[in-house]
This record gives C-alpha cells, structure tokens and sequence, in this order.
C-alpha cells in the first residue's frame, strides 16, 4: 500500500478492494508509479472509476473490468511517446495500453514513471491541451440571381437579409441554390420573401 503521507482517496482503496483478484495487484501497481511519477499528484473518482489529477487536471485514469484492467493518459496526444506504448488511433480496449491482464502487460516502471512525468510536466506549463487550429471564416456565396431580382422588388425583405450575419444570409442562399427545378427555386424564393418580411431566419422553425 501507498505511504500514508501521500494524497490518497478512500474511494480507490474501496475501488480497488472490490476488484477481481487479479487486478488488484495491477491497480495497485499503476497507483504507485503514478505517485512516484508525479509526487503532488491527488486521487479522485469520476464516472466510477479512479483518476488522478495535478494542479486540479487530471493526468491519467485505470479501471478493472470483468477480464482486464485498462490504463489511460488524458494528454495522451500530446506525449512524445518515445517508446511507442501508446494506443490511440487503433485501441483494443479503453485506454492507452491495450488489455491490462498482469503486472507483465505493463511497460517497464522507469517508463511508466517517465510518462507520468512528462504528463504532469505538460500541465503544469499549461500544454496539455493541443490548440485548436483557427477555423477559417466560410467565404460568401454568389447570390442566386432569382434572390437577387426579388429582393430589388421588396425593399422590406432586402433590409432584413441584408442585416443578417453572414451564417444567415448563407442559410437561404444555400436552400435556393440547391433547388433541383426552377419550380422549386421559384417556390423557395417566394417562402424566402415572406419569412424575411417577418424577420425570420432560414431555419427560423428550430429555434
């Protein structure tokens, strides 16, 4: 068991008492080199299984199953990976280390310990989470010449489109363009006039 002066909880000693017998060691085992890789480390249960944080984000999560025990880095993406232990595209089990059945199927501690570090290193200088790539801003679409030709005829309809954000004006740009018949662009056209004489958006029935 874990020296008493580190940051346990009761509930993963509840946890992993509950267990198989067979993950019991392995559980124990991964809390270990969890608080050896990361001293100030403190437990915590979320949806039922324990989970481990640094400075309040968590680093790295186990489970026992019926079969096997699964071990998983919520950072995971941004680890080097040096030893190539990591499942994260193609996984056969939850977590990162496939199907956990014995200490055995653990990598070597000094590499448990060192992934750990690494972990709670990306926290701590606030890169463990990847930045989201900007979105580009969706360019305008050419306006459907029908659109255009009706709206000069209804000044009303023109004020409202006009004052629209962009997400809107592309909305019924989009819902005249993809007509199939001029039967049906016209009849869209006409609806487009009237909902914008009320105001409305293009999807105006779902909000």
């Amino acid at each position: 068991m874990l020296m008493a002066a580190t940051a346990t909880d009761a509930r993963i000693d509840a946890y992993i008492a509950r267990s198989a017998d067979f993950a019991k060691p392995i559980l124990e085992h991964i809390r270990k080199l969890v608080h050896k890789g990361c001293p100030d480390v403190t437990e915590t249960v979320k949806w039922s299984m324990p989970f481990f944080e640094c400075n309040g984000t968590i680093i790295c999560n186990m489970a026992a199953f019926k079969q096997h025990c699964a071990f998983g880095f919520w950072n995971a993406s941004q680890l080097k990976d040096t030893e190539g232990i990591l499942q994260i595209k193609d996984k056969n089990a939850m977590g990162h280390l496939d199907r956990i059945t014995s200490v055995k199927d653990l990598p070597a501690d000094k590499i448990m310990i060192a992934y750990v570090k690494e972990a709670a290193q990306l926290i701590r200088d606030g890169r463990n989470v990847p930045a989201r790539a900007k979105k580009e801003p969706k360019k305008e679409l050419p306006m459907p010449a029908a659109l255009t030709a009706a709206l000069k005829k209804n000044k009303k309809a023109q004020a409202t489109f006009d004052n629209f954000p962009p997400g809107h004006r592309r909305e019924y740009i989009e819902w005249i363009t993809e007509a199939k018949t001029d039967v049906t662009r016209d009849k869209r056209v006409a609806t487009t006039l009237e909902w914008l004489e009320e105001g409305k958006s293009r999807n105006w029935k779902y909000k």
